[in-house]
């Protein structure tokens, strides 16, 4: 069972004006759920009015915004990319975060996540990545290197990665992010589900529409592990329906459909106005609950980009149903990286039609 630090979270306690915070950082479902009309749209209000449009004024007004005091929903973030310690433990103890998964970026490497994860233990939840998007391992992608997957095997054998990734093995160019385009059934992506089997973790990959076919190969292929899906693909609607029906051992991943306002694409919101969650995604969430997880995709370059995310993340749970907003939140996750039970869909838990 994963659990807070205790210096962590007295330290934190320390000031009364963290109260709220504190009780962010209670054990999951030890906070009050906002489950009346009138409780989710107090909620909503905070979050929701500081991130109506992205990156600029909107992010400028998430950055001055804060969460209803005693009501942000405790969640799990699925996907971080950790380059500054005290900013995301500032972030999560703000946005109502109980745990965080956390991998390198920019800025950062596997052994200072490793060493991030020592200092705060079950707060922050590390895994290990030799995603090619990084210029010293890209080379060794291309030449399809037994080398690298030899680090990774090193790496999960130490017992403290607790997944996989982000493997971005198929990723539309951004800004500051070459194109990647390696193939999802090639020498490298077997070689770490190959790794993601022996060791019983979850993978976290990054494979664009492009690809889906061959991604539907590789999750039949490895059926017994966990796949999760990061920012879904991207997919419409009705791809992430279908996905989810065939391929049991796919978790779709919610960072960066939150947002308000995607950069590279308007379609990529799951928001029909900068804040309403259109109906068919949440009834489809709703319905598949134990196959969704929530996500930020923080990096720490920017504090208002940051504060925009997590209020989105606060912004969407408060239109889900109790029930499965909880699941979404936090039961989910922990269920792919806590006792290592990995979660199935239950006979109710097909998709709306």
């Amino acid at each position: 069972m994963l659990r807070f630090s205790r210096f962590s979270t007295v330290l934190a306690c320390r000031s009364v004006a963290v109260v709220g915070v504190c009780l962010a950082l209670l054990p999951l479902g030890s906070v009050a759920q906002p489950d009346t009309p009138a409780q989710v749209r107090k909620l909503r209000a905070a979050p929701t009015q500081a991130a109506t449009t992205l990156p600029h004024a909107a992010a400028a007004r998430a950055s001055a915004a804060s969460p209803v005091p005693g009501l942000s929903i405790p969640f799990v973030d699925a996907h971080v990319h950790l380059n500054d310690v005290p900013m995301q433990l500032a972030l999560m103890q703000r946005w109502g975060a109980t745990h965080a998964v956390v991998f390198w970026g920019g800025r950062s490497s596997n052994d200072s996540v490793a060493e991030a994860a020592r200092q705060h233990p079950g707060v922050l939840i590390p895994f290990a990545s030799i995603s090619p998007e990084r210029t010293a391992y890209r080379p060794q992608w291309e030449d399809d290197s037994p080398a690298l997957l030899k680090q990774l095997d090193e790496l999960l054998a130490t017992g403290l990665f607790k997944g996989i990734g982000e493997i971005s093995a198929v990723h539309f160019p951004s800004s500051g992010f070459a194109e990647t385009d390696f193939g999802v059934l090639g020498p490298m992506m077997t070689g770490i589900m190959d790794l993601a089997r022996k060791y019983k973790v979850p993978v976290m990959l990054h494979v664009e529409s492009t690809r889906i076919a061959e991604l539907e190969q590789l999750l039949h292929r490895y059926a017994d592990v966990p796949v999760i899906w990061a920012h879904g693909g991207y997919t419409p609607l009705f791809l992430a329906r279908r996905m989810l029906e065939r391929h049991p051992n796919l978790f779709y991943e919610l960072s960066a459909r939150t947002w308000p306002h995607h950069p590279r694409s308007p379609d990529y919101t799951l928001l029909r106005d900068g804040e309403r969650v259109w109906p068919e995604w949440l009834q489809l969430i709703e319905a598949m609950s134990t196959r969704f997880l929530v996500g930020t995709d923080a990096s720490h370059r920017s504090a208002a980009s940051d504060e925009m995310k997590y209020a989105s993340v606060q912004n969407l749970l408060a239109q889900l149903k109790p029930g499965a907003r909880e699941q979404v939140a936090s039961g989910t996750l922990l269920g792919l990286v806590g006792a290592g039970a990995v979660p199935r869909p239950s006979p109710t838990d097909a998709p709306a039609q």
